[in-house]
């Protein structure tokens, strides 16, 4: 399935971006490209991201954890 239309990258190539060590939507945009142009793609590359390691935060910033509030 096509991820990014912009630049034809599909799901196997953000996995294998992901695989190789990508662990946010930029690093995914530096490795293969998807993401890079329009951006409409990033939801998609974050849940692929995430569906690898669910523990890894993909959006860029600092990690937090979802549905607590810091004390």
């Amino acid at each position: 399935m096509y991820v990014c239309l912009c630049v034809g990258v599909t799901s196997h190539t953000v996995a294998d971006a992901v695989a190789d060590g990508a662990c946010t939507t930029n690093d995914v945009a530096q490795k293969c490209g998807a993401g890079a142009d329009c951006g409409r793609c990033r939801r998609s590359i974050r849940a692929i991201i995430e569906s690898a390691d669910p523990s890894v935060d993909s959006s860029g910033g600092p990690s937090v954890r979802r549905g607590r509030r810091p004390r």
